[in-house]
């Protein structure tokens, strides 16, 4: 197989949404990862095998990930195992967002240590095995990415996953209006056009619904406009 494509959920999501995406990418075998990490630790001992079994399957691994099924992937894998990348809404810095998580549950760093678990009104259990792995595993990603953000994304703020972006050297894309949730008709036809738009060896143009540059960094952060062009 020339190419396999591997989708990772995010939470509450499941490998079964994987279908929709076979009809993006034709020409590849598409798999849901249905993983059982719930926490970059474990993700780091459950990734990397799945990956590499399907690795020497293909010459080109290519990764979809959606939330913090894109921070699992960030925190298990590396460059020998995913050749290229598309995250939706990825949880790029998790411990600015555990931080964030605190401060709405009115919890200090000081209570969190010394009980060591709080759950929270909004679903969310605080850890602080959790903060302390994540400050002691910073995320390093040198993998050809690109970023697709909902302009109103509850979880991630723009200065972050621009902050990212640049410092990572991917494309991103933001939609107006997005939320971290892709999920009415509008937002996927959004982020239907946004993969099929990318896809290397294809004509391309600027089939996102947008008429200005203003909602992609281009190639690569920090540069102008869409790219509309053949990759081949």
């Amino acid at each position: 197989m020339e190419e396999i494509v591997i989708y990772v959920h995010g939470k509450g999501g499941s490998a079964q949404e994987a279908e929709h995406y076979k009809a993006l990418f034709p020409d590849c075998e598409v798999i849901g990862f249905d993983y059982h990490a719930r926490s970059p630790w474990e993700a780091a001992e459950e990734f990397p095998g799945f990956f590499a079994a399907v690795r020497k399957r293909c010459e080109k691994l290519t990764l979809v990930a959606n939330s913090i099924g894109a921070f699992f992937s960030f925190a298990s894998l590396n460059e020998k195992l995913v050749d290229a990348s598309y995250f939706i809404s990825p949880i790029v810095d998790m411990e600015q967002l555990i931080c964030n998580m605190m401060r709405w549950a009115g919890v200090s760093e000081a209570e969190l240590a010394e009980k060591l678990e709080i759950p929270t009104t909004f679903g969310e259990t605080l850890s602080w095995e959790y903060l302390c792995y994540v400050r002691e595993h910073p995320v390093s990603w040198e993998i050809p990415t690109h970023i697709l953000y909902g302009e109103k994304d509850d979880l991630t703020s723009m200065e972050t996953i621009k902050a990212f972006a640049k410092k990572n050297n991917a494309e991103l894309t933001v939609m107006p209006g997005g939320e971290h949730w892709f999920h009415t008709k509008e937002q996927m036809q959004f982020l239907d056009n946004w993969i099929k738009n990318r896809r290397p060896c294809k004509e391309t143009e600027n089939k996102d619904g947008l008429a200005s540059p203003a909602y992609s960094s281009g190639n690569r952060a920090g540069a102008d406009g869409l790219r509309h062009q053949k990759s081949c």
